[in-house]
């Protein structure tokens, strides 16, 4: 068992307790790019690891009575079958340039979540300034649209089948501009749920038609589980406003890096992030879904 895997798993699964979001959109990258594990094997064990750890958050939600039970059944009606069909695609597309061509898309994915999780503290800082009448049921403050919901759950299980990017990253986003009756509690509950049978119909493709390394992905949870727990505990405003921008231009940088991206274009990266850095940091913390949903307290 490489020791730094674990180190890097327990980074990841700190950044995710602290922020609530960048479990594979963080972790699929450092293996690609630091370890040197190729592109399939690395979403392929890191959707077994995540499978794992998925329904301890989902767990807390289904007690507190947060997750708006027929949105998830509507987002895993397409989200399951794409997942699968994502690990079908990939092993379809095997050959001798496949390496590079799942860079490529995979740095792309990257660089679409960074701009995502931009959107998300837009629409959390607007959502801050609405009220949400709690006393009206949900399924009357937030009634289910079918097919857009299932819209969201196609597109987000297929790009998660293929990258293990996306089920908080970016089908959150949809959430917010779909439903914006629900909660932040809601809306984090509904989408961790969603998740769990997303993830694990996307890891059973991978076991299937995957590159699994089961050693790889012992290493990620014996660092990850902990370090969930304990940066879940330590998340704050003042974390967040810094830590969140600074996930956003890591996972920037790290798709330009994958997509082949000149030194130039690489160094005006860094420019824009360090900028978005210190000018989001300025703004105080970034309130969204995750984020608000800790500091409300747990009953």
């Amino acid at each position: 068992m490489d020791i730094w895997v674990v180190v890097a798993g327990a980074l990841v699964g700190f950044v995710v307790g602290l922020t609530g979001m960048g479990g594979g959109a963080l972790m699929t990258p450092i293996l690609v790019l630091v370890f040197g594990v190729t592109p399939l094997t690395a979403v392929s064990s890191d959707l077994l690891a995540a499978l794992v750890m998925k329904p301890i958050g989902g767990g807390v939600h289904i007690r507190k009575g947060t997750v708006h039970t027929p949105v998830v059944r509507w987002l895993v009606i397409g989200s399951v079958p794409s997942a699968f069909l994502g690990a079908v695609i990939l092993d379809v597309m095997a050959g001798p340039d496949f390496a590079e061509r799942m860079k490529i898309f995979l740095g792309a994915t990257l660089i679409i979540a960074s701009s995502a999780i931009a959107l998300r503290a837009m629409l959390g800082r607007r959502r801050e300034k609405s009220v949400i009448d709690t006393s009206i049921p949900m399924s009357l403050r937030a009634q289910v649209r079918p097919f857009p919901t299932l819209c969201i759950g196609v597109f987000g299980g297929l790009i998660v089948g293929l990258t293990s990017v996306g089920s908080g990253s970016l089908m959150i986003v949809g959430l917010m501009l779909l439903y914006p009756g629900l909660t932040t509690s809601e809306l984090v509950g509904t989408d961790l749920v969603q998740a769990i049978p997303l993830v694990g119909a996307a890891a059973l493709g991978h076991l299937l038609f995957g590159s699994v390394e089961f050693g790889l992905t012992f290493a990620l949870l014996i660092g990850g589980i902990p370090a969930v727990w304990f940066g879940a505990r330590l998340s704050s405003r003042a974390a967040n406003s810094f830590v969140r921008p600074a996930l956003m231009s890591v996972l920037l940088l790290s798709g330009i890096k994958l997509v082949g991206g000149s030194n130039g274009v690489l160094l005006a990266g860094v420019v824009i992030s360090v900028i978005a850095v210190i000018s989001m940091s300025r703004r105080g913390a970034i309130a969204d879904p995750v984020e608000l949903e800790k500091l409300e307290p747990v009953r």
